[in-house]
């Protein structure tokens, strides 16, 4: 099975991958971490929460693989507690959906994400990394923790909770990311099509390509109980 290649790598599938086909099957949505998930967690350096293009290919390729699924690109978006300009960016670049900042208590946003494109909480996929986020985590369908070893405790917290469906071998800075985007097109059985068509830019991924690239970017700023529209850039 290919699915032994991550858990070679260090992977932990805490639900059973035929389960977790089950509900990757339902995903319309995907939302992001930021810090720690797309980087080590690092603040206050010269090039502080950077990202990887490792990982902005696994994104891409996650979405396309789901265009192929559904017939549609599902609603994507990053949700940070913080104020971060290349999140905003790379976001932005990226055609994202939305990127929601300043949010300190995560699950707050399944009402704006339902609200912009009908996806409700048991149709998204969550990628995460520590305590802030585990209100949305234990809402959601499925549920991707990006691993590290400095806090054993707290994985572990998450896996007897059932706040993670699978933990990374890598970790944020480790393209954890990427890691994610291939688990989930390999137990959708979807991989090695995204690269072949993606090779070939004709076709499907000239369609898809095109549609993402339409896709306007919204911001917005958690305030109390309301996300205001504030586009930081």
């Amino acid at each position: 099975m290919r699915e032994e290649l991550f858990e070679e790598g260090g992977g932990v599938f805490v639900t059973a991958s035929s389960s977790l086909l089950e509900q990757l099957k339902k995903v319309k949505g995907l939302i992001f971490d930021w810090d720690g998930v797309f980087n080590g967690g690092v603040k206050g350096g010269a090039m502080p929460s950077p990202f990887s293009e490792v990982d902005s290919m696994g994104v891409n390729m996650l979405r396309f693989g789901y265009f192929l699924e559904h017939g549609e690109i599902p609603f994507t978006a990053v949700v940070t507690g913080e104020f971060n300009e290349a999140a905003f960016k790379w976001a932005k670049r990226e055609h994202f959906d939305a990127v929601c900042y300043l949010v300190k208590d995560k699950v707050k946003v399944l009402p704006l994400v339902d609200s912009m494109s009908g996806v409700k909480a048991e149709e998204i996929l969550f990628t995460f990394d520590d305590i802030l986020d585990i209100s949305l985590a234990r809402e959601v369908g499925a549920r991707f923790m990006v691993g590290r070893q400095g806090s054993p405790l707290f994985t572990e917290y998450c896996r007897m909770h059932g706040y993670a469906d699978y933990i990374t071998g890598n970790a944020g800075n480790s393209n954890a990311v990427r890691e994610v985007s291939e688990v989930v097109l390999c137990l959708l059985d979807r991989f090695d099509e995204t690269i072949d068509k993606r090779v070939d830019f004709e076709g499907d991924y000239a369609k898809y390509i095109k549609l993402r690239n339409e896709i306007p970017t919204k911001f917005f700023k958690n305030e109390g109980s309301e996300f205001i529209e504030n586009n930081p850039l």
